[in-house]
């Protein structure tokens, strides 16, 4: 079965962290397979061969099965002659020159999702900053997982929910609010791309004529029209509410409209609002 690719983009950004905070010379990892008791290394930073890569790793063996099957960081000072795990992966290890190494899970809803790595080509105990960076990095990568999670489910909420019927128009447009304020936070471009493709199915019809309008602007204004005030669209946005207003003023003033109800029956009228 193939590894479930979402992700991997959060995982190799990670693994860049990982090394430039902590000054280990290799990092790698990847993600569990979906419906597979495994997980596969799928990324590599600092590595000299190519030994690890595309190394599946079953839950329970190895460090990083270890970390797998216990949902919690797992290190050793020396790999090769370590009591504390098995030793079916010690060849790829070896043939990377990896001595001491710490493994740690992404841990998404209670469910393992990946595994990161940092390692060392000596025999030496790993700190504890050098272990708190790791799980950091973890922790990153499951903020951005969630955060994937959330829109792909608001992606397929906002497509069940294109029915004509009122109930229906004011879920998408919530979908749409919220399908917007979390486009920025994406770091995969592809997924946020989609994210905005998405955006505009929702809002299918054909502007009369061009408007302008900024991105930010649309964001604020797509809050508004699901009935969020200034300070719940700053919130959302991660914005200042003196920001939120600017954003708004300008996005009327190309509207051509005086208040914040008339600015989004126009952004409706023009197509740029479900």
């Amino acid at each position: 079965m193939a590894v479930d690719t979402a992700g991997t983009v959060e995982i190799r950004g990670a693994l860049a962290r990982l090394r430039r905070t902590t000054g280990l010379p290799v990092a790698f990892g990847g993600l569990v397979e979906p419906g597979r008791p495994r997980m596969r290394i799928s990324e590599l930073s600092g590595t000299a061969t190519a030994a690890l890569r595309s190394l599946a790793v079953i839950s329970g063996s190895g460090l990083g099965g270890k970390a797998v099957a216990l949902a919690r960081p797992c290190a050793v000072t020396d790999y090769s002659s370590s009591r504390q795990i098995s030793h079916e992966y010690d060849l790829p290890v070896a043939a990377e020159g990896l001595r001491a190494i710490v493994a740690v899970p992404v841990v998404v809803r209670r469910r393992v999702r990946g595994v990161l790595y940092g390692a060392l080509r000596t025999a030496q105990p790993l700190g504890d900053r050098t272990l708190s960076a790791a799980v950091d990095a973890a922790r990153d990568v499951e903020q951005a997982l969630v955060v994937r999670d959330e829109a792909r489910g608001l992606v397929e909420a906002s497509q069940a929910a294109r029915t004509v019927d009122p109930v229906g128009r004011e879920q998408v447009r919530e979908a749409h609010a919220a399908l917007r304020a979390l486009a920025p936070r994406i770091t995969d471009p592809a997924l946020r791309a989609e994210l905005l493709d998405a955006c505009g199915l929702l809002a299918p019809r054909a502007p009369a004529e061009e408007i302008a309008l900024a991105p930010r602007e649309l964001d604020v204004l797509a809050c508004v029209a699901a009935g969020a005030t200034n300070a719940a669209t700053a919130e959302r946005l991660g914005l200042r509410p003196e920001t939120v207003k600017g954003y708004l003023r300008s996005a009327m003033r190309k509207l051509g409209t005086h208040t914040r109800g008339e600015a989004v029956v126009a952004a409706r009228r023009a197509g740029v609002l479900p």
